[in-house]
C-alpha cells in the first residue's frame, strides 16, 4: 500500500488514526520508566547509543523485506538533518537531562513541543490556528505548567534547573525537526525515513558516547537489555514510523496537541513503576490536557497548502 491509499484510509477513519495516537502516546509514555531505570545500568549516551543502533537496524531490516529500497540522493541530506536533530540532539539532550529530573517530569518538559511546534507551522508552513486549537492549545500547556509544579520556579537545585534546560531545549529542536521532516522528507515512505534518519542519527549517537563515556562501566542483564529491546524497537522503531504516518495525514497544531496525552501516561507509569510522586496538581493538570485536546479536535482541520501533491 503507497502512502496516498494509507493517508486516505486514515482521513476517512478517523477512529483508526486516534487509535495509533492513543497507542504511540501510551508505548512513549512507558518508554520514559525505562529511559529513567536505564541509568542504573550505564550512561546516559550509551543508552542512546544501543537504543537507537537497535531501533535503526530493526528499521532497515523491515525496509529491506518491504524492498523500499534506498532513498533517491536528494533526499540523504534532508534525513541526516532530521536523523541528527531528532534522533541525536534530542534524545541526547533529554537522556543526559534525566540523570537530573524525574521520569515524569522530564516527560512534562519535553511535551512543551505542541508549542513550539505549532507555532512553527504557522511561520512555515502556512498553518492557521483557529481560536480553538489556541485554547485547546493553551488549556493544554497551562495543565503542563500545572503538573510540572511551582518547584520548577522555586527552591530548586542548580543541577535540575540544569536538567530541565536541556530538555526544554531538546523539545524545542524536536518541533524544528517536524517542521523539517514536513517540508522535505513528506513524500518519502514512513518506514524508509524512519530508517534512514534514524541510521544518521544512530551513528551521531554512537560517535557521542565513545566521545563522552568511554571506558565507563556497561552491566548488561536480562532487565537492561529488555530496557534497550523496548525503547530500540518498540518506542524509537515502531513508535517514530507511525509518527511519521500522523504527521502526513493531519496538520502539525493537530498532531502535536495530541502528543500532550504522553506526559501523562509517563506520570501515571512513573508513578506505579517508578514509585514517583502523584500529587493533586499532577491529576488536575492531566484533566487540563485531555480537555484541551478534546476542545483543540473540535474544529475542522483545513490540509495545508499543497500537501495534496504529496
Amino acid at each position: 500500500m503507497d502512502n496516498k491509499s494509507f493517508k486516505t484510509i486514515l482521513q476517512s477513519n478517523k477512529w483508526m488514526l486516534w487509535l495509533l495516537i492513543v497507542l504511540t502516546t501510551v508505548l512513549w509514555g512507558y518508554a520514559w520508566v525505562h529511559m529513567k531505570a536505564s541509568l542504573e545500568f550505564m550512561g546516559p549516551f550509551t543508552f542512546t547509543a544501543f537504543r537507537f543502533s537497535v531501533g535503526a537496524l530493526t528499521l532497515l531490516i523491515v525496509n529491506t523485506l518491504m524492498k523500499l529500497g534506498i532513498p533517491k540522493k536528494q533526499y540523504w541530506r534532508h534525513l541526516f538533518v532530521v536523523g541528527l536533530l531528532q534522533t541525536a540532539a534530542v534524545f541526547l539532550l533529554v537522556m543526559y537531562g534525566l540523570k537530573f529530573v524525574e521520569a515524569g517530569k522530564s516527560s512534562v518538559l519535553l511535551y512543551s513541543m505542541p508549542l513550539w511546534s505549532s507555532l512553527l507551522a504557522v511561520k512555515y508552513l502556512g498553518e492557521k490556528l483557529s481560536s480553538k486549537q489556541l485554547i485547546g492549545l493553551f488549556i493544554g500547556m497551562f495543565g503542563l505548567l500545572t503538573i510540572l509544579g511551582w518547584d520548577i520556579w522555586f527552591e530548586q537545585s542548580k543541577a535540575a534547573l540544569f536538567g530541565e534546560l536541556l530538555i526544554i531545549i531538546a523539545a524545542f529542536v524536536w518541533a524544528v525537526a517536524n517542521i523539517y521532516y514536513r517540508l522535505h522528507l513528506a513524500p518519502l515512505p514512513k518506514v524508509q525515513a524512519s530508517a534512514y534518519q534514524m541510521t544518521f542519527g544512530a551513528i551521531g549517537i554512537v560517535i557521542a558516547a565513545l566521545f563522552m563515556e568511554w571506558g565507563n562501566p556497561i552491566h548488561l542483564n536480562t532487565t537492561s537489555i529488555y530496557y534497550i529491546l523496548f525503547t530500540g524497537v518498540v518506542a524509537s522503531a515502531l513508535c517514530f514510523t507511525i509518527w511519521y504516518v500522523i504527521l502526513s495525514t493531519i496538520n502539525m497544531a493537530t498532531a502535536t496537541i495530541a502528543t500532550l496525552l504522553v506526559p501523562v501516561f509517563g506520570l501515571l507509569f512513573s508513578r506505579l513503576i517508578l514509585q514517583e510522586q502523584l500529587t493533586i496538581g499532577v491529576m488536575i493538570g492531566a484533566s487540563f490536557i485531555i480537555i484541551g485536546i478534546i476542545i483543540a479536535q473540535k474544529v475542522k482541520q483545513n490540509k495545508v497548502k499543497g500537501d495534496e501533491q504529496k
